[in-house]
């Protein structure tokens, strides 16, 4: 008997077809030259960016009024298809999703094949546990081949605390036998000198992303400005607001564009009410550890070795995984 025709696949078919039509802002209703120039001016360059934009936030920074502002969003979402869809959807597209090699496969089978796109992972731990050693191995690896565990792009580093070093990609690229000059031709670095600043460069990236063919975003480190700029009780409740809509930049960066991964360090703090157990938390609070996708705690082993442990993850498990820092990069 020959299989029956499910009722919506002639009409699954037709919209499939329509939204493969690449549109971009122009095509909105209303959009004409001032209205684009203030978009661009706002960061927002794709019909995907507009689409996930807080109203408010659109009005406040493009200078656009409640009720153009309303009908751009509304007009960009109908175009992404931005409603409900069925689980066995998102299902497919996960099974295909890259992931960034990080150069150990004790690391690489902890994060379920390593680094992934679409979200942002918090490392976080005391100094010199690995996290900026680590950030700069993802800068190289992210050039890499698929098939060798790279996403074939570059990648941008916000440096907040000027740790960045071309010395040391230069050492990691030579190690896989890798062009070192077109490797750091492949990093685009801002230097990030106040919060204000760092926020500006991340809320610009969009405006590079698509041209440079940027797959990785790294902050290094989120929270160093705003801790020295936000000092007391009194300052905190404005330094979490800040805190929060500069990581909500970050997770429309992994929704706006495909394979992107974007990977902040963090800081940390003792807890000077704890007696047993580790009483290091990371800083930022409740803010941060809810705006990563995955955490992952780094702390010092033995010699070259640290530990990697993931705090919170969707869909991974508790566990941890140990690896090396060489003179070569990031090992097992």
């Amino acid at each position: 008997m020959a299989k029956k025709k499910a009722p919506e696949e002639g009409k699954e078919k037709k919209e499939s077809s329509q939204s493969e039509k690449n549109y971009t802002l122009k095509d909105l209703p209303g959009v004409g030259d001032a209205t684009l120039k203030k978009l661009e001016e706002a960061g927002i360059v794709s019909i995907r960016n507009l689409a996930m934009y807080p109203l408010a936030k659109l009005m406040d920074e493009a200078g656009i009024g409640e009720k153009t502002a309303q009908n751009l969003v509304k007009a960009a979402q109908d175009i992404e298809k931005m409603g409900f869809k069925s689980a066995d959807l998102i299902w497919e597209k996960r099974k295909v999703m890259k992931k960034l090699s990080t150069g150990s496969q004790n690391l690489d089978d902890l994060l379920s094949g390593g680094f992934e796109t679409g979200a942002v992972t918090e490392l976080f731990g005391e100094y010199r546990t690995g996290k900026t050693q680590l950030a700069h191995q993802l800068c190289v690896n992210v050039q890499m081949p698929y098939e060798e565990g790279g996403l074939e792009g570059t990648a941008l580093y916000v440096d907040t605390e000027g740790t960045f070093r071309p010395e040391r990609i230069i050492q990691m690229a030579l190690a896989h036998d890798l062009d070192h000059n077109n490797i750091l031709k492949n990093i685009t670095v801002g230097r990030a000198y106040n919060s204000d600043h760092q926020i500006l460069l991340i809320r610009e990236a969009p405006k590079i992303i698509a041209e440079r063919n940027i797959k990785l975003v790294i902050v290094d480190s989120i929270i160093g400005h705003f801790r020295s700029e936000y000092v007391g009780r009194g300052t905190l409740s404005i330094r979490q607001q800040l805190l929060n809509s500069h990581i909500h930049d970050l997770l429309r960066l992994t929704e706006t564009y495909e394979e992107l991964a974007v990977v902040f360090t963090n800081q940390v703090s003792s807890r000077p009410d704890v007696f047993y157990g580790n009483p290091l938390i990371h800083t930022g609070g409740n803010i941060v550890a809810h705006g990563a996708t995955i955490r992952i705690f780094l702390r010092k082993g033995k010699g070259e070795q640290r530990v990697a442990k993931v705090v919170d993850a969707p869909h991974l498990p508790e566990e941890d995984a140990v690896f090396s820092i060489t003179e070569d990069g990031i090992k097992d």
